[in-house]
């Protein structure tokens, strides 16, 4: 299951982040100061034009296109891992992309859906905590299997619901530049990237 996060890195708290450096990571002293510094009395405003915005004072967010931002971003939602633990769920994250992987047989599908909804239902929670927002538009579901398997007539994929919104499984997802498929062939990868070098030579 992979999960989208609005906004992630706009919205991470300074003071929980600083907090959780020092409480859960150990951080002291110096070290922690020049975190709190780095973060703290940012600004930014827009030139367009020859006009000038009024400045804005950042109270929150991790900086984008940083070294030490996605790394952040982790530190901030290590308390994931351990959610996903407690529901014998593996999270797999880098920075704001995660996803939740559960191993089941074909007859066990319907009690791994519900508990991987659960699984989803706390870390909702604890995002609403922390002043994250998990987007179930663009959460997407991938049940993995066999073609086989997938071909039997009880074959019946469990819908998983979040919230009022209900996440259906799809037959491939994009994962950080990979499309992975619902039978883990790579035919629908190849092709898109046949098509999109194809395209880029045709410009040429």
């Amino acid at each position: 299951m992979l999960l989208d996060l609005t906004a992630a890195f706009d919205t991470v708290d300074h003071e929980l982040l600083i907090s959780r450096l020092e409480r859960q990571f150990r951080l002291r002293g110096v070290v922690l100061e020049w975190f709190r510094s780095y973060l703290s009395d940012r600004t930014f405003r827009v030139v367009f034009s020859g006009s000038t915005s009024s400045i804005i004072y950042v109270v929150c967010s991790v900086p984008q296109g940083s070294v030490l931002g996605p790394l952040l971003f982790i530190v901030y939602t290590a308390d994931l891992a351990a959610i996903a633990e407690k529901h014998d769920i593996s999270l797999h994250a880098f920075a704001d992309d995660m996803q939740l992987y559960l191993h089941c047989r074909r007859t066990d599908r319907a009690s791994a859906g519900a508990r991987l909804e659960q699984c989803i239902t706390d870390v909702g929670r604890w995002m609403c905590a922390n002043r994250l927002k998990l987007n179930a538009d663009k959460t997407e579901l991938l049940w993995v299997g066999s073609r086989h398997s997938f071909s039997q007539q009880d074959c019946c994929l469990p819908v998983l619901q979040l919230g009022s919104d209900s996440i259906v499984a799809r037959d491939h997802v994009r994962l950080l530049g990979v499309t992975l498929s619902s039978d883990l062939s790579f035919d629908r990868h190849v092709s898109i990237v046949s098509a999109s070098s194809l395209y880029w030579l045709r410009q040429l």
